[in-house]
């Protein structure tokens, strides 16, 4: 299991990879993230619902209202144009934060 310290920084990097794919909801975003961890992670929801407030201020993301397949009420999340600009930049700075720890951890025994 992967603890919430380590991944913290990812967040952002997770909700909107899932939001250029489609618009979601809150719970379905929390499912699609253990999902495709492979349930090694399992966000909470009060970090999920920080991460899309947070995202939605800055203008990464934007609401609106919608409804389930069952008609209940949702607020839905889209990525926008400035989210997916960040995302390409968080993608890059994944990519390098894992070059360096990788020269740090390669060799070692587990």
């Amino acid at each position: 299991m992967i603890s919430a310290d380590a991944i913290r920084g990812y967040i952002d990097l997770m909700v909107l990879s899932l939001l250029r794919e489609r618009s979601s909801y809150a719970y379905e975003l929390a499912q699609q993230i253990s999902t495709t961890s492979g349930a090694e992670y399992t966000i909470k929801q009060t970090t999920l619902y920080s991460a899309v407030k947070r995202l939605e201020a800055t203008g990464l993301v934007t609401s609106y209202a919608g409804a389930s397949d069952s008609g209940k009420p949702r607020t839905y999340y889209r990525i926008t144009p400035s989210g997916s600009a960040h995302l390409m930049q968080k993608v890059a700075e994944w990519r390098d934060t894992k070059s360096v720890v990788d020269r740090f951890v390669e060799g070692i025994e587990s």
